[in-house]
């Protein structure tokens, strides 16, 4: 049993070196390898003792890169957060529904895009860039105050 628990240990660490993981990341990582419930447990429980796994601190990570990198409007951070195991208690305490935030990032999003978007016509650029913000998470709330400001009359 304790040859299962160090190679249980070494292998957590191993993907933790890659990047920040959930606990429910892990778990499923160490299951589908093969490592036994107890030997599971006892791994989770001492890289939580020891500060290498923290669900709420890879979710305020997680949350930064959404906004930043990803460019994704609440519900798209949501979903990201989750896809990535973080419980959606957690989840929710981290999510800040600031409008004026969303629709700066929907703005980011929307002139990056419109630099690659070639002839089109401009009903099937309005398409585009409703679908590409529906897509990463914006209300539509949000999308119509950004489409309204490019000079794209939304109206549904």
């Amino acid at each position: 049993m304790r040859g299962f628990q160090n190679k249980a240990r070494q292998y957590a660490l191993k993907l933790l070196s890659y990047r920040g993981r959930s606990e429910k990341e892990l778990e499923g990582r160490l299951r589908k390898k093969g490592f036994p419930e107890g030997v599971i447990s006892s791994t989770l429980e001492h890289l939580r003792h020891i500060g290498l796994i923290n669900d709420g601190a890879l979710a305020e990570s997680l949350r930064r890169e959404a906004l930043t990198s990803k460019l994704l409007g609440q519900n798209g951070v949501r979903r990201f957060m989750l896809s990535r195991g973080i419980p959606g208690d957690i989840v929710s305490s981290f999510l800040n529904p600031d409008e004026k935030e969303d629709i700066e990032n929907a703005r980011k999003l929307v002139n990056k895009k419109l630099r690659t978007m070639g002839n089109y016509s401009s009903e099937a650029i309005k398409r585009r860039l409703h679908n590409l913000l529906l897509r990463k998470g914006y209300s539509h709330e949000t999308i119509r105050a950004v489409l309204r400001d490019k000079n794209f009359d939304e109206e549904d």
